[in-house]
């Protein structure tokens, strides 16, 4: 369990786990019991692109609703026949929330009959076995993958699996979704797997699918990471014209869409993520008419990805405009125009714009702009203690990076003259010593004593008479004493004993005093 604990929180992004974290706590909140299933749970196996995030909660996701919406989800279509969301998630996460269900098909073509069930009836339900996991995210069990077909197995062997023998029969779209699979991840089918494929195929049980299956097929053909590898390998098994009876490759923008991905790619290592879903249709459909255009896009479940698609052109157009004019006249207002505009949109407007100076600009921003942008911190910031420490570091960083693009500060001098006024007052001097303590404090004062009065008798030049006057030499001054040099200075002011008289000569006795 603590194995898929971890592999959780590794092959997840950021945004996916925080959206994960907010489907959780949401459906925790409604007493909801909630896994991660489908897709999600094979690409974290299998180390593909995790695409989009699917979860299985038990009992109705549309009470939800509000709940997700006040936690910052937007929700872009639901189902009410088949309990579903279609979600998305802050960071542009995509997501599903469906009901765990049960499904029952009276007859082929006809839709299957649906009612509530747990998550093992759930699995039960669904296609292929590499489809057929879910990772809980309740308290206890979180973490822990249920298996019940086997698809780590076949996720290993590399294999596509049906679950049941009539798995093409019930659901016609699985043909196509098979296709999918084979060509995406280069698995072939399991040999029973492949000789009901054939049969159904032979049968033309295909004829039976529904206007909802065919929509959600288009969708994920926007999501594909080779999608004109994908469309050649269903028009091959002839499932294209079943998506559209007029659609082939022929009318496939092909060259647009390789430059897409390439474009696409060449942005990720600058560090930005666009979504190219809404690019992508538009080349896949570029030479189909717009009732054509007009009738697949009624079909796509998410609303806001056939929007994105329909409004594709006019929103390229408007910035290429503001990319020509005055908005952009100088490399610092083209940078802010770019920074401000959608990765999306710079994404299209790069491969299919037709001005030179417009495509330079966007060039120049991922180019050269961005590769004096890494030049800052300047030396200059460094001595003078512009650091990133400063809060007003920022906005300092972002006007000089500013004057860089516009070529205001092309040398030292000119670089300094507009930093010096910006940069903090110089730091203190730094405390004096701590003074000293003990007896080398005392020792020290003592010595001062000595060196302010010796001085000052041996001015005066006067000596007392008497028994007990003693001449003071005065001392230079000296360092701090050491315990020998104190010995020595006591030594020399000590009075001196008077010298013993010989015993041959004995002491005269006093005279005594008269008394008068």
């Amino acid at each position: 369990m603590a194995d898929y604990i971890y592999t959780l929180e590794i092959r997840l992004t950021p945004d996916q786990q925080r959206g994960v974290t907010l489907v959780q706590d949401a459906a925790r909140a409604a007493s909801m019991n909630v896994y991660l299933t489908g897709g999600a749970v094979r690409d974290i196996i299998s180390g593909f692109t995790i695409r989009d995030l699917d979860f299985t909660v038990q009992g109705n996701p549309l009470k939800l609703h509000k709940e997700l919406e006040k936690a910052g989800a937007r929700v872009q279509n639901s189902d009410d026949d088949l309990k579903l969301l279609y979600l998305t998630l802050p960071g542009n996460v995509r997501a599903e929330i469906a009901m765990a269900r049960t499904e029952r098909f009276e007859k082929t073509g006809k839709p299957p009959i649906i009612a509530p069930g747990t998550i093992l009836e759930d699995l039960r339900r669904r296609d292929f076995t590499v489809n057929a996991m879910a990772l809980s995210l309740n308290p206890g069990s979180r973490g822990l993958l249920m298996d019940p077909f086997n698809g780590a197995a076949d996720i290993e062997a590399k294999l596509v699996r049906i679950l049941h023998n009539y798995a093409f029969v019930e659901d016609p779209s699985r043909l196509i979704r098979a296709t999918r699979f084979t060509a995406r991840f280069h698995w072939p089918l399991e040999e029973r797997t492949q000789l009901r494929y054939d049969s159904a195929k032979e049968n033309n049980y295909i004829e039976y699918i529904s206007d909802r299956a065919i929509g959600y097929e288009i969708e994920q053909l926007a999501y594909e990471e080779d999608p004109v590898h994908i469309v050649r390998t269903l028009e091959k098994e002839g499932w294209l014209k079943v998506l559209s009876p007029h659609w082939t490759t022929a009318k496939v923008d092909t060259a647009g869409l390789s430059q897409l991905m390439k474009t696409r790619q060449q942005m990720s290592e600058f560090g930005y993520n666009p979504d190219p879903a809404a690019a992508v249709l538009y080349f896949l459909t570029s030479r189909l008419t717009e009732k054509e255009i007009s009738d697949l896009r009624k079909m796509i479940p998410r609303k806001d990805l056939v929007e994105g698609w329909r409004d594709l052109e006019d929103n390229a157009k408007d910035l290429a405009k503001r990319l020509s004019g005055k908005e952009a006249a100088t490399p610092s207002r083209t940078w802010k125009l770019l920074s401000e505009s959608s990765p999306e949109m710079i994404l299209f407007l790069e491969v299919t714009a037709r001005q030179q100076a417009v495509v330079q600009k966007i060039r120049n921003f991922f180019g050269k702009w961005r590769q004096l942008q890494q030049k800052l911190p300047l030396p200059e910031m460094a001595e003078l203690h512009i650091t990133p420490q400063l809060p007003q570091y920022p906005k300092i960083a972002n006007d000089t990076f500013m004057l860089l693009l516009d070529g205001k500060l092309r040398s030292r001098t000119e670089i300094l003259k507009f930093l010096k006024p910006l940069a903090p007052p110089p730091p203190p001097p730094p405390p004096p010593p701590p003074g000293r303590r003990g007896r080398a404090a005392k020792a020290a004062a003592a010595s001062g004593d000595g060196s302010t009065s010796a001085p000052a008798q041996h001015n005066t030049g006067t000596k007392k008479k008497g028994k007990t006057a003693v001449a003071v030499a005065a001392a230079p001054p000296s360092p701090a004493p050491t315990k020998d040099h104190v010995k020595s200075i006591s030594a020399k002011t000590r009075k001196p004993e008077s010298p013993k008289k010989s015993s041959k000569f004995p002491a005269k006795k006093a005279a005594p005093k008269k008394h008068r």
